[in-house]
């Protein structure tokens, strides 16, 4: 029997309303059929590129379409209100991340898709990463022992002219904060997706390399994880060029490091046994290529994103959750807030009282 495909609309058609509109040709069961935008002609040149409908008000469009899932590519800080928005029109949501930039909003956006028995999904795509799903088993069979260090570092590139592109760009109030809410959020959500959730941080944070935005640039934190694993996250917006993402999970009998997105090291005691006190271990080569938004947040790779877009459709068939749902994002979002207000206040925070 042929399986029921899915009508998608996307409010935003900005940089990632393009990248969820291009994404959506490759979900087999999804259909893209409206785009919504503030400016009608960025909407209107969206629509007509993929044949299908265009409005410049979200509820004229949730009431005239037969929409099964809204996409929300809009502002950081405006995610919960459209999330909301969609939901009371009785629509699934998938929404792109942050979900929002407080945890009071975030957790509206949770009991509302509760409240009216809809689907909420977070982009955290990497967690539909080959390297990301492979690991994250070895660690649930036991294969790194004991997690003792996770280290994560986004060391990217945003030009003067990226955040001068949009008066909500690199703002507290519509961004939510810097390289870790906008850039870093994916990288934070794998780190503690795969070491372990965190207990508290410890951070500076600074913003050193552009001018005319509120937010940090450059941000450095130490980790206490629940675990009892402790651990490291830089991230920055000023690494010229635009350089790599890298997360490491080392173990007591093992070691991973996952960079731009690839496994380029994994090796197990069990495997080569034990080396002397110089010994190394054994790199995974890989040859496939991988997008990243390094230093163009336009060029990242789709095909975990369609894999998300793909996981969503099988939520509401099967009537459970979506792998990230809203309780899965708000945790690197707690962290985020947690670290931002231990820069501010110069001590440790404990993400749980935050």
């Amino acid at each position: 029997m042929t399986k029921k495909s899915y009508n998608f609309a996307i409010i935003g058609a900005g940089v990632i309303g393009k990248t969820h509109a291009e994404m959506l040709q490759q979900v087999e069961r999804g259909n893209l059929i409206a785009i919504c935008d503030i400016i009608p002609e960025k909407a209107q040149a969206l629509a007509e590129k993929y044949g299908c409908s265009w409005y410049n008000s979200i509820d004229e469009m949730l009431e005239h379409e037969i929409i099964d899932i809204v996409t929300i590519c809009t502002p950081s800080g405006m995610h919960a209100d459209h999330t909301i928005q969609a939901v009371r029109a009785g629509k699934h949501v998938i929404s792109e991340k942050p979900m929002d930039v407080t945890l009071e909003r975030a957790r509206e956006m949770i009991e509302e898709c509760k409240r009216a028995n809809k689907k909420l999904a977070v982009i955290s795509q990497h967690r539909f990463d080959a390297a990301t799903i492979e690991i994250k088993r070895d660690i649930n069979n036991g294969k790194f022992g004991k997690v003792i260090i996770g280290n994560g570092a986004i060391n990217w590139y945003r030009s003067q002219s990226y955040y001068d592109s949009g008066e909500w760009r690199g703002t507290w109030e519509l961004d939510g904060g810097g390289v870790l809410m906008n850039q870093g959020i994916h990288t934070i959500d794998v780190l503690q997706y795969l070491a372990g959730e965190i207990e508290s941080v410890y951070a500076h944070c600074g913003t050193m390399g552009h001018e005319r935005i509120e937010v940090e640039d450059a941000a450095v934190a130490t980790l206490q994880f629940k675990n009892g694993a402790i651990g490291t996250l830089v991230g920055t917006t000023c690494a010229f060029p635009g350089l790599s993402t890298r997360i490491e999970v080392f173990g007591k009998d093992g070691s991973a490091v996952i960079e731009n997105d690839l496994l380029v090291h994994k090796v197990f005691r069990d495997d080569i046994g034990e080396v002397g006190n110089y010994g190394g271990g054994n790199q995974v080569e890989t040859k496939e290529e991988n997008e990243t938004g390094s230093s163009d947040p336009a060029a990242i790779s789709q095909k975990s994103h369609v894999l998300q877009f793909n996981d969503m459709i099988e939520a509401i068939d099967e009537d459970r959750e979506p792998k990230v749902n809203g309780l899965e994002a708000i945790k690197p979002l707690k962290v985020i807030l947690a670290i931002y207000q231990s820069s501010k206040i110069g001590e440790q925070v404990q993400i749980d009282e935050i």
